[in-house]
């Protein structure tokens, strides 16, 4: 009897110790670099701690952005197209500054601390801008250079805190939930729609009140609160620490960057070779899959010396699929200027039209119809998710992320043809009043005739800039799934700078032997229609050119040394 309890309890121990290892998520540990259990830790209760973070973050970032053209314009008294040069630069060099986040990151810091010094790096930057707005407060018809440098360092402090938030935070929210894992898998799958439908909700929030406050009680108020925000987001984040899944690096004696450094670095050297090419190309036929043909040159990368291959396999796979990437954000960055405009003449143009809700004396900021662009996402992203999705998969029909984003393009076009047809019909109602000579004057027309231009974006937004965040993070090495987002976001950065310039350059040209260029601080005078239909041309030319990338991307797979 007793002999048959003790194999009994030792049944009971077995079966619990493989209900344990079952429960493991290879690959992952905690915060004090013990194996972590299925059952309790990562997936939603974990991302909810990282998404509620985010929701702060893009709440103070908009905040800002939303309004700086307004601010530059205001207090700093830039013209318009010096105000929007600025907010263009400023906002790529945050959607650039990830690619510097994602370095750090994934060589040295890792994705937790990353995020625990970026959110510092915010709070700080934030609180300096609500000095410097104080500083400003006075109705002095030019400030100080002093006072307008310290707010641009302040400014570009924020910009450099952005690039360790976005990549770090999404990608770390990715890492809890397990590839392994069949529903886990589904559930990342959802995550990035979801990321975005939660973050657009802070947005809609931060649109609204803040610019309301900032353009009616006082600026300091309005860059303080997301200050106060951010400090509140940073305890919420170190709360959830015990929940998280920490991702176990391949090689930690190998720097990501500096595998794949190396591989581009040997193809070159060894790109001459002929004998031992030749003999590497047949190798690598054999081994290698047949896919990425069009970079065959950096199998170079694996000739032998003494009898040792200097870069491995998956090493010269990895610095492939990270090559194949490079067409696609080239192809996308006319989107990228597109969607720029949103936060600067989308809004000067506002600024011009009749914002009176409700009652005479009351009327909305002209940046606060950005809330229209997350709104729209915040109904499209269920609509796709519940409806659109679930159709697809019962017809077998489902489209690939780069039919997505895709799609998103050609909606870009869409945006700046409807944009382009309401500012001819705003220069009309104009003209039309005798309020060509008076820019100060409300012309006649409702700002609502604004509100399709940002539905169409906010659509827009969530099949490209989602789409993209959402491929590179698959496409990328696992040890590089920071950069793969910092990746998605360097194309709105360099597409910014684009902007800058592009806005620069028609400037001077039009505007050229006293004429009024297309885009005069007199936008009565100015023609921002034909500046919107410039850029859907440009976007024409960049789908067709897409579409020739996409048809020939074969996604990477990874194989085994």
């Amino acid at each position: 009897m007793a002999a048959s309890t003790a194999t009994f309890a030792g049944g009971d121990a077995m079966d619990a110790e493989a209900l344990l290892v079952d429960d493991a998520v290879r690959g992952s540990v905690d915060f004090k670099d013990r194996p972590v259990l299925r059952s309790k830790t990562g997936c939603w209760k974990s991302a909810s701690f990282i998404i509620g973070v985010e929701m702060a973050e893009r709440f103070a970032y908009y905040g800002i952005s939303s309004n700086l053209v307004i601010y530059l314009t205001g207090p700093l008294r830039q013209s318009t197209a010096a105000a929007a040069a600025n907010v263009n630069a400023w906002s790529a060099t945050a959607s650039l500054s990830p690619l510097l986040g994602a370095f750090v990151a994934d060589s040295f810091l890792g994705r937790f601390r990353t995020i625990i010094a970026a959110s510092l790096l915010y709070i700080l930057g934030l609180g300096s801008l609500s000095v410097s707005a104080a500083l400003n407060s006075s109705d002095s018809s030019s400030p100080p250079l002093v006072d307008v440098i310290f707010f641009f360092i302040a400014l570009y402090l924020v910009a450099f805190a952005v690039g360790g938030h976005k990549p770090c935070l999404q990608a770390f929210g990715a890492d809890q939930f397990d590839e392994e894992n069949e529903k886990e898998l589904r559930s990342k799958s959802s995550f990035f729609n979801w990321w975005n439908f939660c973050l657009c909700v802070s947005v809609v929030v931060g649109l609204l009140v803040l610019t309301y406050i900032q353009e009616n009680l006082s600026w300091e108020l309005g860059f303080g609160i997301p200050c106060i925000v951010m400090c509140f987001a940073l305890l919420v984040f170190l709360l959830g620490m015990v929940t998280y899944r920490f991702r176990v690096k391949r090689d930690e004696r190998r720097n990501p960057f500096m595998r794949i450094t190396r591989v581009f670095m040997e193809a070159v050297k060894n790109r001459d070779a002929t004998r031992a090419g030749i003999a590497v190309e047949e190798e690598a036929q054999s081994i290698l899959p047949s896919e990425g043909a069009q970079f065959r040159f950096l199998d170079q990368a694996i000739l032998e010396e003494n009898g040792e291959k200097v870069c491995s396999i998956n090493d010269v796979e990895d610095a492939k699929a990270i090559l194949k990437l490079l067409p696609i954000c080239l192809a996308c960055l006319p989107f990228a200027i597109v969607y720029s405009q949103s936060t600067t003449l989308f809004t000067k143009q506002g600024t011009t039209m009749d914002r009176h809700i409700i009652s005479s004396d009351f009327q909305i900021p002209a940046a606060a119809l950005q809330a229209f662009t997350p709104g729209s996402i915040i109904l499209f992203v269920p609509f796709y998710e519940r409806l659109l999705i679930p159709i697809a998969r019962a017809i077998g029909h489902k489209p690939s992320l780069l039919q997505r984003i895709g799609s998103g393009l050609f909606l870009g076009i869409v945006c700046m043809v409807i944009a382009g047809l309401t500012e001819r019909k705003r220069l009309e109602t104009a003209l039309e009043h005798g309020l060509v000579d008076l820019p100060e004057e409300t012309v006649p027309m409702s700002v609502w005739w604004l509100v399709p231009q940002y539905l169409v974006m906010g659509i827009a937004d969530v099949l490209t800039f989602v789409g993209l965040q959402e491929f590179f993070y698959d496409q990328v090495p696992g040890e590089l799934k920071s950069m793969g987002l910092a990746l998605s976001f360097c194309v709105a950065g360099i597409g910014g700078f684009l902007s800058s310039f592009l806005v620069s350059l028609v400037d001077g040209a039009t505007g050229g032997r006293g004429g009024e260029s297309w885009l005069s601080d007199n936008l009565n005078r100015a023609h921002l229609d034909y500046f919107y239909w410039l850029l859907g041309g440009l976007n024409v030319l960049s789908l067709i050119l897409y579409v020739y990338f996409a048809k020939s991307y074969v996604y990477s797979k990874r194989i085994t040394d």
